[in-house]
């Protein structure tokens, strides 16, 4: 229980900082990418919060 609350405020502190970029620059092809990024880590620390079997 202790891993996962770290991670999950890093998680959320990287979506809002790519947030902030990609409503500032407003480009398709960067939040594309970003959309991307953030699905990538998601996935990655969806995998290692599981319960380990």
């Amino acid at each position: 229980m202790e891993n996962r609350i770290p991670a999950l405020i890093a998680f959320a502190l990287f979506v809002t900082f790519f947030a902030i970029l990609a409503f500032s620059v407003k480009r398709l092809d960067m939040g594309i990418v970003i959309a991307i990024g953030i699905g990538l880590a998601g996935y990655d620390l969806w995998r290692q919060l599981q319960p380990r079997r």
